[in-house]
């Protein structure tokens, strides 16, 4: 199976590739680059030695030259950081720097290479890199990390990389003082996925402060677990709300900590986490395809609201698991063409073919509507 990512190597001289634990990233790099210089972090021994003594790395890389050198769980040493900018001046060598948090060098103040390092990001699976035999309800249910979505008892794998998670990135790095209210947190924040975050709310449900719960919400950004869907907040009359929803990076782990029997097609849960799946495949493709444009979604106080909004309102986009919807049931479409009439409207739906509302909204069967986005024919 072929991962979209792409890197060009050939233009720079040092590449970070971020990624949420076991989202490909090791695998990508060693089938991509398989002649690089690999240093794996994650064995005790190799962090050992150059934890102790980092400028072995840079008397090895000047001793050999390699053309790329692949350091993985770079947020384990941030000192190689400094030996590492001293190589890309110094020297002809590459370097990819993989991790799956970058809260330690950050916190740490490490070198991040002020500004040599071109940023990527490894994303769950998408349906391009599945292929025709994609399942939608194997990926509610098992998530699209790809030992999860392949195997056929996929609880374990679920319950392990919460507690895998919990013990590498948590305990091991001290992120929290209260392992146990973070836990509640996660199952809580799971509880709570795609929808408005209430910060107060979630603190009473936690037994901690607000405070507590915003720095708890910035761990899960940091280590790629989850992230936040900020509202579009310009207006013309309609007033919007200014709170954030919140997602977790998987549908899988959402479902394994929110302690879900398995989702069927027609539930209130498909219906939420169908909408987190179409998000999902447009952030990675606008990743993967350095289409610089953000995500919202569009809510205003009185109620109206667009599932999806794609940059300063070129898009916007309705997500909905029925089918027939009549031009009423698009109120919120209506309401945003009516604020930013340049917007391009469309339906993600599961009807059978594509039609054209009111010669406004474009309505897709949701296979053609990924079809045509990965085809870079709707947004671009």
């Amino acid at each position: 199976m072929e991962r979209i990512l792409k890197f060009e190597i050939t233009e720079n001289n040092a590449f970070f590739l971020w990624g949420a634990r076991k989202t490909g990233k090791t695998t990508y790099l060693k089938n991509q680059y398989s002649n690089a210089l690999y240093i794996d972090l994650l064995k005790t021994d190799i962090a050992q030695k150059y934890e102790l003594n980092p400028n072995i790395l840079r008397e090895e890389i000047m001793a050999s030259t390699p053309e790329l050198v692949v350091i993985d769980e770079i947020q384990k040493l941030p000192r190689l950081l400094d030996e590492i900018h001293w190589c890309i001046e110094n020297s002809a060598s590459k370097f990819i720097l993989c991790g799956s948090s970058a809260r330690k060098l950050m916190r740490m103040k490490a070198n991040l290479l002020g500004g040599r390092a071109w940023r990527y990001e490894m994303f769950p699976l998408t349906t391009l890199e599945i292929g025709a035999d994609f399942d939608l309800l194997r990926a509610m249910n098992h998530g699209l990390i790809p030992q999860h979505y392949f195997s056929n008892h996929p609880v374990k794998f679920l319950e392990s990389y919460v507690l895998d998670y919990l013990s590498h990135e948590i305990k091991a790095e001290a992120m929290v003082r209260n392992v146990p209210a973070f836990h509640r947190f996660l199952e809580v924040a799971a509880i709570s996925n795609s929808e408005i975050i209430n910060f107060s709310n979630i603190a009473r449900d936690c037994g901690v402060s607000s405070v507590t719960v915003k720095d708890y919400f910035q761990i899960l950004q940091d280590t790629l677990l989850g992230f936040m869907l900020p509202p579009f907040t310009k207006k013309i009359k309609r007033i919007p709300i200014e709170s954030s929803k919140f997602y977790f990076f998987d549908m899988g782990i959402t479902r394994a900590l929110r302690r879900m029997l398995l989702i069927q097609e027609g539930s209130v849960e498909f219906g939420h986490f169908f909408e987190h799946f179409i998000l999902m495949e447009i952030r990675a493709f606008l990743s993967y395809f350095s289409c610089y444009k953000n995500i919202y979604f569009w809510r205003t106080a009185c109620g109206k609201e667009v599932d999806l909004v794609i940059g300063e309102a070129e898009w916007a986009i309705e997500i909905k698991t029925s089918k027939q919807k009549s031009i009423k049931e698009f109120r919120g479409l209506l309401a945003f063409s009516e604020e930013f009439p340049d917007a391009k409207l469309f339906a993600v739906t599961f009807d059978d073919s594509k039609r054209i509302i009111d010669h406004k909204i474009e309505v897709f069967p949701w296979r053609e509507f990924l079809k045509q986005l990965w085809s870079k024919k709707l947004i671009h």
